[in-house]
């Protein structure tokens, strides 16, 4: 999804500040969905991903067409994408209804890198580096602490949480996280076998985005109750789904992978800051340590290492040039 160096000749920093934009948007649906109480999360990530998700397939529908031979040749793994989309909004959505959206978005984000290594592992044969056991220490450890804070203040304030949904709602973090990695590498694995990276990302969303129209026709209701609640529907299509995806491909264009997943780490900050500063949300100190070791994790995961000369120049220029939407787990 990157270019080869050769090609970028446009400024590394426009790229960068359009996944730092895109970070941002992303970051905001969890505190955007508390403005629509009376919306359930099934409602809220049906109409996120299920509109956005149509949009992005309209925009690439000329690629698609293009791209139609290579597409089928590579059905099975356009299906477990669209799978993976349409299981993703349910579950990260639920996670944040249930656990906050702090910890519902870090546990989601932060357990997505992982997720992606494993998959990788033994789908593709590749190897885990002491660098990924190091990030996936941290990233379970910072994950722990999360349920250690929700259940510690549980009981306490107004409206508080119950241990059992912290606790439910941390694991349907993991499942997001996991449906989060199982869909990039379907597109990573169709844009290396030669698919436009448009007409993946479009096919991919097209597909997951009808599997969740049935769930928005039967959930969608409260929606359409209030101008609020619809306004709501409107901005997490539009905004974080579609334009936010929409910088991401941009971002892409000028910088790496790595680079791009790296500042993609501005989206649980952003997601914790309005959760306390907006919702009001209370994250104790300990939540506030396990949410430091998961962006440690993650720094771990995607931020490059520098390479002697003697490394073989042409191997690097194609292992940067072929980035997914996750770090693999060999790089580093």
């Amino acid at each position: 999804m990157t270019r080869p160096a050769g090609r970028a000749a446009r400024p590394v920093g426009l790229g960068s500040l359009c996944i730092l934009l895109a970070s941002v948007l992303w970051g905001t649906t969890g505190t955007a969905a508390t403005f629509a109480p009376g919306v359930g999360p099934l409602a809220i990530g049906a109409a996120a991903m299920g509109v956005g998700g149509l949009l992005q397939a309209l925009v690439a529908v000329r690629r698609v067409a293009a791209e139609r031979a290579g597409l089928r040749a590579q059905r099975g793994v356009v299906l477990l994408g669209a799978l993976a989309v349409g299981a993703y909004p349910p579950a990260f959505y639920s996670s944040m209804h249930l656990a906050g959206v702090a910890v519902g978005t870090v546990v989601s984000i932060g357990s997505a890198p992982l997720a992606s290594a494993l998959i990788e592992r033994a789908v593709d044969g590749r190897r885990l580096t002491r660098r990924w056991t190091a990030g996936a220490s941290l990233g379970l450890a910072g994950t722990a602490l999360l349920c250690a804070a929700g259940a510690a203040d549980a009981h306490s304030g107004e409206g508080a949480r119950s241990v059992g949904a912290t606790v439910l709602g941390v694991g349907l973090g993991l499942v997001a996280g996991l449906t989060y990695a199982v869909y990039s590498w379907a597109a990573h694995r169709l844009i290396s076998r030669g698919v436009a990276s448009g007409a993946a990302m479009g096919t991919v969303f097209g597909l997951g985005a009808l599997l969740l129209l049935p769930v928005l026709l039967v959930t969608g209701g409260p929606l359409l109750h209030s101008w609020s609640n619809a306004a709501v529907g409107v901005y997490m299509a539009l905004v974080p789904m579609f334009a936010g995806y929409v910088l991401f491909g941009w971002g892409l264009a000028h910088v790496p992978a790595s680079t791009a997943t790296t500042l993609s780490l501005l989206e649980p900050a952003v997601a914790a800051g309005l959760a306390v500063l907006v919702v009001g949300e209370r994250l104790p100190l300990l939540g506030w340590a396990g949410t430091l070791l998961i962006v440690g994790c993650l720094a771990v995961l995607t931020v490059p290492v520098r390479r002697t000369r003697r490394v073989r120049n042409v191997s690097a220029t194609s292992e940067s040039g072929a980035g997914s939407l996750l770090p693999h787990a060999d790089r580093g």
